[in-house]
Parts: structure tokens; sequence; C-alpha cells
């Protein structure tokens, strides 16, 4: 591989991706925005892991994914809600931890305080339209993480159990397919179910946790989705269930992941020389 850690392949899609929205879907979110969410995100990662003495956190990779992640799905009137939600992003990581192992989704975590803190920040869940071309690079890109660092059962999930909601539901309506083909084909929806919800960091360590998670999330965005009307129900959803991850880890006991330089990543085999053994 050109590239040996598993992370910069993440950080090449993600601002890959960044180009083409803004080349080809017109975005609000102007370009010095995206650059004060990842200076504040490098700084703040930088600052933090040298007041708090964690030296293993102070690798930037994982805050310039946070920050591309904030760049991609939160919009701004003002690059002052940019700085805010980059800020928390990163000291969310710092602050919400069980056993050296943060819970929360960082760019989640950031995007939700900026709609809870703040007065203009907004997501805009179509703004990728239902292109297929924009599905297929998703899925080329992501599966590609997914498989090198072994958490396909995740996004398999959340994505079965939340297209078979939507189908049963579709049925008792009597709608036609067209409009069951038109809630699933969302560009967003397939970043969260590839490049959000399976972040190894923060999700359930064994592969049993993942699923019962994953399910149980794609069953509280159905809910916010259908009977709420919340247009960001994936992002809800993430935020109230990411604490879950404290409780099924606890049930089922399984090595946690950690990244590692030149990682070529991990399934559920092999895990002795890549993953760290937690029990907490």
């Amino acid at each position: 591989m050109l590239l040996k850690d598993i992370r910069d392949y993440q950080i090449l899609f993600l601002g890959l991706f960044l180009v083409l929205g803004i080349g080809t879907r017109d975005w609000t979110l102007r370009p010095e925005f995206i650059g004060v969410a990842i200076a504040t995100s490098l700084a703040t990662q930088w600052i933090l892991s040298l007041v708090t003495g964690k030296e293993q956190m102070a690798n930037l990779r994982s805050a310039l994914i946070t920050s591309l992640g904030l760049g991609l799905l939160l919009r701004a009137d003002h690059w002052t809600t940019m700085a805010i939600a980059a800020a928390i992003a990163i000291a969310s990581k710092f602050i919400f931890q069980v056993g050296d192992k943060h819970f929360f989704n960082p760019t989640n975590f950031g995007i939700i305080s900026a709609l809870i803190l703040t007065p203009d920040a907004w997501v805009s869940p179509g703004q990728w339209g239902e292109e297929w071309w924009y599905g297929l690079l998703f899925a080329g890109t992501g599966g590609m993480i997914l498989q090198r660092v072994g958490r396909w059962d995740t996004t398999a999930a959340f994505l079965g159990s939340y297209s078979l909601l939507e189908a049963i539901r579709n049925l008792w309506l009597g709608w036609t397919w067209d409009v069951y083909w038109h809630r699933l084909m969302s560009g967003s929806l397939l970043l969260f179910a590839l490049f959000m919800i399976t972040d190894p960091r923060s999700i359930p360590n064994s592969r049993i946790g993942r699923v019962v998670w994953a399910i149980c999330i794609a069953g509280l965005t159905f809910i916010l989705r259908n009977y709420f009307f919340i247009s960001t129900a994936v992002f809800w959803a993430l935020f109230a269930l990411a604490p879950l991850t404290i409780l099924i880890d606890v049930f089922w006991l399984a090595p946690r992941f950690v990244w590692q330089e030149g990682d070529e990543g991990v399934g559920e085999a092999g895990v002795e020389t890549r993953l760290i053994a937690s029990h907490y």
C-alpha cells in the first residue's frame, strides 16, 4: 500500500469528498470555515495532550479526521461556531472516557454541541442529493477502510435493520417502492454508516456488541425520523446511545481497538498483535 496508516486514506478520502462537494453541490460552507475547523482541531488536540500528559493522544491524524468530518456535515453562519464545534469535539475525547476509551464520536459530539449551544448551526442531510455515483464513491472508499479495520459488521447491522424498518413502514402505509428508495438513497446516510458509526475507537469492542448497538441506533433513528420528524435523526440517535457502549463492553468483553503506525487493519482474528485487552 502507498500509505502505511489507514487513517491517511481516511483523511485523503474525506478531503476528496469536501472538494467534490464544494465543486459539484454548491455548498454554503466557505473554505475558510473548513480551515478554522482544521486549525482549531489540531491546536486543541495538541494543547490537551500536553496538559493531560496523554502523549499517546498527541497524534494529530484523528484531529484532522474530526475536522474534515465537521467540514462535511456541519453548517454555520459564523466562523466562531465552527471553532466552538471543533474545540468541543476534540475535548470530548479527553473528558468522556472509561478505561482510556472515549465513547462519544468526536465529530458527532461537536455537531450536536454546536446545534445546542449556538444559534446559527445546522446540518443538511440532503446536501449530497441522490446521485448514484456518490453512493458508489462512498461505498468504495468506505468499504476499503472498513475492510482494513474490520468493522463491516457495524455498517451492515445499521443499514440492514434501518432498511428493514423502512420497508415494513412502506408496506404498512401502502406506498410505492420509489418512496422507499428515495428515503434510503441519501449520500449523508451512507457517509454516516461508513465513516461515523464505524469509528473503531468509540464503538463497542466486541462484534456482537457492535451489532446490537448498531441495531439500537437504527431503531432510534427510525423513530426520531418518522414519528418526531427530525431530519437529523441519525446524529441525535448516535449521540443519545453513545454511552451505551460502556455497558455493552462490560457485558461482552473483547480486546480494545488501538491505532498503530503502519496498521494493516484488524478483524476479529489476529487481535493479539494489534489490539490491547481491555476489561472494564
